[in-house]
């Protein structure tokens, strides 16, 4: 398994939770320097999909969560050897941060890629995406903002729909449509890489927030 590099320096990049203590909201300007779109990731992971989709769209902002402070390092690594200055990666708790730090209607997208099913049902309160979870992206986003989420677990992908759909708030579009990779970087994430390639198959789908509709209680 890769290791951090203790040698590179992502200190522009990897957030130090310590240094914002407080629930008080980001600030996005602060963070970024600017005022582009911002893009939101929950479970990062390594990176691929936070670097690649930072190259391809340098006139937007890309904010990545991820619980694993390692796997956040090594993200933050992949976007510092890219070159990339429109990232960010905060090692922590997505559910926490969502609820409690995100200013409301200050996100474009959120992307929820392959998050983990937590297979044993004692274990599935553990499952990042919830309730909870929804109401805090239709807080978030912006009105016509995109909520964009993946995973290879058809029951999970179930309980996704659901709990999406039970909120008024969002509509189901298609999802973007994924093109055949030209090379090992072209993946949406590494869980995708190894899915695609194992010829499993990949659920996904997308929704966009409505404007005024009453939210949920």
């Amino acid at each position: 398994m890769t290791r951090p590099r203790a040698d590179l320096d992502v200190s522009a990049v990897f957030l130090d939770p310590a240094a914002f203590p407080g629930d008080d909201p980001l600030n996005w300007t602060a963070l970024f320097g600017d005022d582009r779109p911002v893009v939101l990731e929950i479970g990062s992971g390594k990176g691929l999909f936070l670097a690649n989709a930072a190259q391809a769209r340098p006139d937007h902002r890309f904010f990545g969560i991820e619980i694993a402070k390692k796997y956040a390092r090594l993200a933050a690594e992949r976007v510092v050897k890219a070159g990339l200055s429109n990232v960010r990666l905060w090692p922590g708790d997505a559910g926490h941060l969502m609820a409690r730090r995100v200013v409301p209607g200050s996100l474009q997208e959120v992307h929820v890629y392959f998050p983990d099913p937590w297979w044993k049902k004692r274990h599935r309160k553990r499952r990042v995406f919830n309730e909870k979870l929804v109401d805090s992206i239709a807080h978030a986003l912006t009105t016509g903002g995109e909520l964009h989420v993946a995973t290879d677990v058809e029951e999970y992908f179930g309980v996704i729909r659901e709990l999406v759909a039970a909120d008024p708030r969002f509509t189901e579009i298609d999802p973007p449509a994924l093109g055949d990779p030209e090379h090992d970087h072209d993946y949406l994430t590494n869980f995708e890489r190894k899915y695609r390639i194992e010829g499993r198959p990949v659920h996904r789908s997308s929704y966009r927030l409505q404007e005024a509709v009453t939210a949920v209680s």
